[in-house]
């Protein structure tokens, strides 16, 4: 709503503008009256207003000097002159300070409204061209691409189990259009050379040393790249159709063409890999992508990087295959096993959501015979079924167990990196070779998580803050999360506050707010998009809280620096961590 304020010194004539206009439709708000030009001054210095309608003929201040004064101090305000005396100086001096219109009393109420639509269309013409500079500013934010790249992330590790969020992230990073569409992932990478392999240069490197700089030149590489014009299968009659951009239009076949760049993200659990997401219908424009980066990789850095394909899928929820058959497929690329995108796609699944959680509790516990039990079981099930099968469940128990070392601060040594060392995958040929190295990770692990904590409820419930610092963004609750660790919601919320000494709610909260101030200061964001991008409900639920907490609401803490300090020491200081259900 916008917001007005009416100066005249008569109140019947105040309260006849009041009601001679249909403020509601104009999205406009009568949010004070004053009585002369000092007390409107006073208004304005007090608090946000976007039209004044004043008279002209006013005791302590006269209309002609409340003009001047607003135009040099307001100088965007806008101004609605009103007066009974047919002046020729009154208007001159409302035209030279910027008033929007000049009207005679008795003033009709057409009159009024007509005027007020004017000044309406011009404050929604400045909000659009505003937010549309915000939209941009933030869109070329970093913090806006780390964002974008921490939820491709969740949608590749199949984390997000709400359709709500999905959609309405998938919109707000401008995700929306790859939904529905095939597409397949790209993992490049660099890796040692083979024996006997003559190196492009003279300069002693190695892909560690070069890890850095590969990824900035990839980043580059794909945000330079020209638009490529794809075409795109329409989605599904059963879901609403999404508004042609402008950069995009329907065909009369039905088919969506639409500008497609490859999108980039890191996955901090595979440190010197780079994925792409790009198109699958547009094959041709994927395999000259796939072959100018690789000429730039090594025209750059005298490395030839090692860039695989994966399997073509079909929407968000299939993103999480197609994105670990590009991981098999890079890891396989130079190995002789002979496994294609296609033959990982085929047979059943291997490793189910079920079996990784319990064997995550059982590392958490420290129940390491069982674990030992559960691994032996399922290589031992698929090891008669078929080589691809069985390979494709070695890759997914490592990924599982890479995944938990990263989360427990486990580094793995270089020959225990298996996602660098395809050789590795044709040495594990039977069970118990497999099974050996499998183990031999999880017990590492258990140990790291042992000497971090003194009983395994407290590693657990450390994943459990981890969780929540990489999640806060999103919708959080104790039974999502009791489930995820396989504990019962009742007992899991004691716990929690045992150990953490504060609820769960609470504890997400303060992770929440803590992020929200990051954004407060550093970005232009309005309390809506703070209060989304954090996990809050909504922005007068995040508002609320944020006072009841500090004191002040998140409009004044931005404004004054010298809250910061005393808020943030309120809150928890560690902006890497997470956030509560609203």
């Amino acid at each position: 709503m916008y917001r007005v304020l009416i100066v005249d010194d008569e109140p019947e004539i105040r309260l006849g503008l009041r009601l001679k206009a249909d403020w509601d439709s104009l999205h406009m708000s009568v949010v004070a009256e004053a009585a002369n030009g000092i007390e409107a001054l006073e208004q304005l210095a007090a608090e946000a207003i976007d039209l004044v309608i004043t008279d002209m003929n006013m005791p302590v201040m006269n209309g002609v000097s409340f003009l001047e004064s607003c135009h040099e101090q307001f100088p965007t305000l806008r101004i609605i002159v009103i007066t009974g005396y047919e002046d020729f100086h009154y208007a001159r001096a409302a035209v030279r300070n910027q008033a929007r219109d000049y009207l005679l009393k008795p003033v009709s109420q057409d009159e009024l409204m007509e005027a007020l639509r004017k000044v309406a269309q011009e404050l929604d013409e400045e909000r659009t061209f505003l937010n549309e500079q915000e939209t941009v500013r933030w869109r070329l934010s970093q913090y806006y691409k780390e964002m974008k790249e921490h939820f491709i992330l969740h949608l590749v590790k199949d984390e997000i189990r709400s359709a709500q969020t999905e959609r309405e992230r998938s919109e707000l990073f401008q995700l929306d259009k790859w939904g529905g569409h095939s597409v397949r992932f790209l993992t490049a990478g660099l890796r040692e050379r083979k024996a006997g392999v003559k190196p492009l240069s003279d300069a002693e490197r190695t892909p560690d040393k070069l890890r850095l700089p590969f990824e900035m030149l990839c980043r580059e590489f794909a945000e330079t790249q020209p638009q490529r014009v794809s075409r795109l299968q329409s989605q599904p009659q059963s879901q609403p159709q999404s508004q042609p951009t402008p950069q995009s239009q329907t065909s009369d076949s039905g088919l969506v063409l639409a500008q497609m760049k490859p999108q980039v993200f890191l996955d901090p659990n595979y440190p010197g890999l780079i994925h792409f997401i790009a198109a699958a219908s547009d094959e041709d424009a994927t395999a000259s992508f796939i072959e100018a980066l690789r000429a730039c990789i090594a025209e750059h850095l005298a490395f030839e990087p090692a860039i695989a394909m994966g399997q073509p899928v079909t929407g968000f929820a299939q993103w999480k295959e197609g994105y670990m058959s590009s991981l098999v497929a890079w890891n396989l690329l130079e190995s002789d096993v002979g496994i294609t995108s296609k033959d990982y796609a085929e047979g059943r699944p291997v490793l189910t959501d079920e079996a990784a959680k319990i064997m995550q509790r059982q590392l958490a516990c420290g129940e390491l015979d069982a674990f030992k039990q559960a691994i032996h079981k399922e290589l031992a099930d698929v090891f008669f079924e078929s080589q691809v099968q069985f390979v494709k469940l070695i890759l997914q128990l490592y990924l599982l167990l890479d995944s938990l070392a990263h989360a427990a601060g486990v580094p793995l040594d270089t020959g225990e990196q298996l996602w660098v060392r395809p050789d590795m995958v044709l040495a594990l040929d039977t069970v118990e070779k497999a099974e050996g190295f499998l183990v031999q990770l999880g017990e590492k692990i258990q140990r790291k998580t042992k000497a971090n904590a003194e009983d395994p409820e407290q590693s657990m419930i450390q994943a459990a803050m981890l969780f929540i610092d990489n999640n806060y963004m999103y919708d959080l609750n104790l039974t999502m999360l009791a489930e995820r660790f396989n504990y019962n919601s009742s007992y899991f919320s004691e716990l929690f506050k045992a150990k953490v000494g504060t609820t769960f709610i609470q504890y997400v909260t303060e992770v929440r707010m803590a992020h929200a101030m990051r954004l407060l200061l550093d970005t232009p964001l309005s309390l809506w998009d703070i209060a989304e991008l954090t996990g809050f409900s909504n922005a007068s639920y995040f508002s609320s809280k944020f006072k009841r907490l500090y004191g002040v609401t998140p409009s004044d803490f931005r404004a004054n620096r010298s809250l910061h300090s005393s808020s943030s020491a309120r809150t928890n200081p560690d902006l890497g961590s997470g956030s509560s259900n609203g």
